[in-house]
């Protein structure tokens, strides 16, 4: 990949900071969420990411594509390849696809709908150059109001589980990884319950996205490194990518998502602990946008490298 800004080093000084200091080896993937870029289509995406130096996106077609809609069978083959096939000549990986749909939305259409989406990447991911497609495992909701309480029933975990495997099959025939994401207030609601779902599944092709910040609420934000040793703990190797994010923490009430740097969040110990459990980490920022990216990549960097 050639890139042209170099955040503010010259090539060399990047060239050393893009390594952990150990001989070259276990070199950080920093990624980012190709829609918090603020472009559309591949030429301007490929262009930003080589202004950052970053490393790879999640992809999510339809909110960089307009060519692209949010229906089934709205990409093809040879659109999935020739995407692919630009980013790979970039040296831009695609670590994961986003399709990310409520498993439990209450309207039957529109859910198997999603769902098909969600199945047709799958089918994909060869094309694309990528192995895995990922989502939230989804929530209860009525009048626009999250159903807490009944995220937390067996009915909503069953739920949960069932859509999974079914996705998970089908992604067994290409290849493909089935990536789940927890969140407080979905039905995986903590590292336990992920957990749980993923065995009782019983599907070899499933990840995690790891996200601390979903995890974090007005009663546990004070244990988030608490949270994520659990979390690398209960999944080690099985967590394809981590979505970096930081927040601002206020007694109660829940963390307020900032710029990654601009909050409250110990970095280097967040960092310490993913370099440890797994030193290819996988970083992708997620609602880190705008002039708040390049600073955001820059700590990232350092802070990994000084580990």
């Amino acid at each position: 990949m050639v890139l042209y800004n170099f955040n503010g080093y010259n090539e060399e000084e990047f060239r050393n900071l893009v390594k952990n200091g150990n001989g070259g080896q276990n070199i950080l993937k920093l990624c980012i969420r190709a829609h918090d870029l603020g472009v559309q289509g591949t030429g301007p995406i490929l262009s930003r990411m080589q202004d950052l130096g970053l490393d790879g996106v999640q992809l999510v077609c339809y909110k960089v594509y307009e060519e692209i809609p949010y229906i089934p069978g709205a990409i093809t083959a040879p659109k999935a390849e020739e995407i692919g096939k630009a980013f790979s000549a970039a040296g831009v990986e695609i670590p994961m696809l986003g399709a990310y749909f409520n498993p439990m939305e209450p309207d039957t259409a529109k859910e198997q709908s999603c769902e098909q989406i969600f199945a047709d990447y799958l089918r994909l991911c060869p094309q694309f150059g990528s192995a895995a497609v990922g989502s939230e495992t989804g929530y209860f909701y009525k009048d626009g109001k999250i159903l807490f309480h009944q995220n937390r029933t067996e009915q909503a975990f069953q739920s949960a589980v069932e859509v999974f495997s079914r996705l998970c099959d089908v992604g067994a025939d290409f290849g493909s990884q089935v990536v789940m994401e927890g969140s407080y207030c979905h039905t995986c609601y903590d590292v336990p319950t992920l957990a749980k779902a993923r065995r009782v599944m019983g599907r070899s092709n499933t990840r995690v996205a790891f996200d601390l910040y979903n995890f974090m609420d007005e009663a546990n934000q004070g244990d988030y490194l608490h949270i994520l040793d659990q979390g690398l703990d209960t999944f080690g190797t099985e967590i394809l990518l981590f979505h970096i994010k930081d927040c601002i923490l206020t007694n109660g009430r829940p963390p307020e998502q900032v710029n990654f740097g601009a909050g409250d969040l110990n970095v280097p110990a967040i960092l310490k602990r993913i370099k440890a459990s797994n030193p290819e980490a996988v970083l992708v920022l997620e609602g880190t946008t705008g002039e708040g990216i390049a600073p955001a990549v820059k700590l990232l960097r350092e802070t990994w490298q000084q580990l």
